[in-house]
């Protein structure tokens, strides 16, 4: 009797044994949200199935994110997002605490201060990682400049000098002689960084509105009425201009000269954002901004290892190389920025090298920036768009900007990110 009852238990064991294993080995499941374009949004998918096909111990899964959701595990965060989402930091858990956690190496130290600014504290820790950063540069088409009589090996330095081109294109019949994506990226926070005016008091109100900010802006307006300047739209509308062929210079992010290289449709130069050299101590520094992985706060032990697995996965100096090969983005690290450089063509950094040099000048770092703010955004677009068109003049659709900016702007920084 109990030799039958030991063997029912061995049969009944023997049968259950692989479900439990199967139990076992089920992978734990996290979730990515974004807010990608449907380009983006495959080449974050594309990553995500590496980092799948390389482990079993964790599945991480791409969603869309949606207004009222909590934060997933995982959040990519916009450069328009940002602010918002530093406002909601108790819904996240630090990114250093889950590497420390985890047992992850990790030091938020290591990556160069312009690529932390506002995602950290004094000490280096880092609250998310940041992640696809670049900087504005300017772009020529060079077939464009051989047209207009204008050497393509020289691509202008200043705003003059670019006015000056920008006359020959259109001589030459050009019907874009120039353009820019992000205009408040590049036409307030960079313009203001790379000219040394800032864009907030040291009390933290809007402050754009300054002499270098309002010539600038003018300028532009004159380059409108002129047909110099032709404006496309808020995002990235330029850019596909550009690598169409239209248009003879444009102002946009520096990760877009992998995406031009490889286009080959238009023969393409890239130099350093132009400056405004009658303002005293220019050029000083741009900024380096881009999107930021955030970890929600309230998951499971486990579910925190898999993120930390996936956060060092991101900052492999190989990833770290293919992002900046077909991104274009700055390696976040200096093993992985000595690796870009040894690895690519020289061709391929070009972009790179240009971006770089910007980030090296002189000038604080600024942590407020109206790009990162999205009502303050918006206000400030609609009446950067106004003075373009002439119905406004420069000083007041700045002076619009900043003070309808600094009504919404606390509710802004305090307001919930996904509630």
């Amino acid at each position: 009797m109990r030799l039958h009852t030991i063997l029912s238990s061995a049969v009944a064991f023997a049968l259950a044994a692989p479900f439990a294993l199967a139990l076992a080995a089920a992978p734990i499941e996290i979730d990515l949200s974004h807010r990608l374009d449907e380009e983006r949004g495959e080449r974050l998918e594309k990553v995500v199935e590496r980092f799948n096909s390389r482990q079993k111990d964790y599945q991480l899964k791409v969603v869309r994110r949606v207004d009222g959701d909590a934060p997933k595990h995982l959040n990519l965060v916009t450069r328009e997002e940002q602010a918002q989402f530093m406002a909601a930091k108790e819904e996240f858990k630090p990114l250093y605490q889950v590497m420390q956690q985890a047992k992850e190496p990790f030091d938020g130290r290591k990556l160069s201060p312009e690529l932390r600014v506002g995602l950290g504290d004094r000490k280096g820790n880092l609250f998310a990682l940041p992640v696809a950063l670049s900087t504005p540069v300017l772009y020529i088409n060079k077939a464009a400049f051989r047209k207009a009589g204008l050497d393509p090996e020289k691509p202008p330095k200043t705003w003059a000098e670019a006015q000056k081109a920008a006359d020959k294109l259109f001589d030459s019949g050009s019907t874009c002689p120039y353009t820019t994506s992000w205009p408040a990226w590049v036409h307030i926070d960079n313009l203001s960084a790379w000219n040394g005016a800032e864009v907030a008091t040291a009390k933290g109100k809007l402050d754009f509105n300054g002499l270098v900010q309002v010539k600038h802006t003018a300028m532009l307006t004159t380059w409108s009425k002129a047909k110099f300047f032709t404006y496309f739209g808020r995002r990235d509308e330029a850019d596909r201009r550009f690598a169409a062929g239209e248009c003879g210079m444009l102002t946009s992010a520096s990760s877009l000269f992998s995406t031009l290289s490889e286009g080959r449709k238009v023969e393409t130069g890239v130099s350093a954002l132009p400056y405004h050299d009658d303002v005293q101590g220019t050029p000083q520094q741009t900024l380096a901004d881009g999107a930021s992985l955030w970890v929600g706060a309230g998951k499971k032990a486990a579910e925190y290892k898999g993120v930390a697995r996936f956060v060092s996965f991101l900052l492999e100096p190989d990833l770290q190389v293919e992002f900046t090969a077909v991104g274009g983005f700055l390696p976040l690290t200096p093993v992985a920025r000595a690796a870009a450089d040894s690895q690519l063509l020289r061709a391929d950094v070009a972009g790179l090298d240009v971006a770089y040099l910007q980030l090296q000048g002189k000038g604080a770092l600024r942590e407020l920036r109206v790009s990162q703010i999205e009502p303050v955004r918006v206000i400030v677009e609609e009446e950067l768009e106004a003075a373009w068109a002439g119905t406004k003049p420069a000083k007041e659709a700045l002076d619009n900007a900043v003070e309808r900016g600094n009504v919404v702007l606390p509710a802004a920084l305090k307001g919930q990110v996904l509630k």
